[in-house]
């Protein structure tokens, strides 16, 4: 069975976030600091692995991913698991 995970990756240079949801962490994590030559993750590297939640299903992967890029999610983002990195 394939699992999925939902993470978040936080920039130390910049202090942003950035979250998303995948089948294959590795490949993704190396994607986001190294091969990808557009987008958003381009201009705030390197980043770092701050989260990971695994799931069943790409359905809840998805729920959850949604939840973490709300108002709220961001919330807890920056509550609990950000004070991490930022000392």
């Amino acid at each position: 069975m394939q699992e999925f995970v939902v993470y978040v990756l936080f920039s130390p240079s910049s202090g942003k976030t950035y979250t998303g949801m995948t089948s294959d962490l590795i490949t993704r994590f190396y994607f986001h600091n190294y091969k990808s030559t557009k987008g958003f993750t381009t201009r705030c590297r390197p980043w770092i692995v701050a989260h990971v939640e695994s799931f069943h299903s790409k359905k809840e992967a998805l729920i959850r991913e949604k939840e973490l890029k709300s108002g709220k999610g961001r919330d807890w983002i920056k509550k609990f698991i950000l004070p991490i990195y930022k000392n």
